[in-house]
């Protein structure tokens, strides 16, 4: 036991095995962080009001940052927000931003395009039916599918 073994131990504690479960959570707020959708993939806050606090605090952690990428409480968050609007895509802090960030971008590019460009409270709450269409394509029970828009057709 000496200080060779010592990295080994501590990089045998802190490996994680692989999943392909890469997001815990889909979430929009308005821009007073009271949610307007949110799906959550795991058991992480497996009840109402603990969802609620955990958007609160990131909706406190968010609201006036300057970055696209925030790590607290063991996960990691990327978001994009636009007018009234805050779009949310949660992941373990183990998890590869790029991966949460093409998810994130996949699904705002598909709200957009759906809302044509006009992305904003409003407008979402009338098309809230396609939204959660979209985030189903995009991401099932956690499982990323898509990392490109998803291409919405009105017939």
């Amino acid at each position: 036991p000496g200080l060779h073994s010592l990295p080994t131990r501590i990089m045998e504690s802190a490996t994680v095995e692989p999943s392909m479960y890469t997001v815990k959570a889909i979430i929009i707020l308005d821009n007073d962080g009271e949610r307007i959708l949110a799906k959550y993939y795991d058991d992480t806050w497996p009840s109402t009001k603990e969802q609620k606090e955990f958007e609160k605090n990131v909706f406190q952690k968010t609201q006036r940052a300057n970055a696209e990428i925030v790590m607290f409480e063991g996960i990691t968050c990327v978001y994009r927000s636009n007018v009234d609007l805050f779009f949310y895509v949660i992941g373990s802090s183990f998890e590869n931003e790029l991966i949460l960030v093409s998810v994130l971008n996949a699904f705002y590019d598909s709200v957009s395009q759906m809302l044509r460009k006009n992305v904003e409270k409003s407008a979402l709450f009338d098309n809230l039916d396609g939204a959660m269409l979209i985030m189903d394509e995009i991401v099932d029970r956690g499982l990323a599918f898509s990392s490109q828009r998803i291409l919405q057709t009105n017939s």
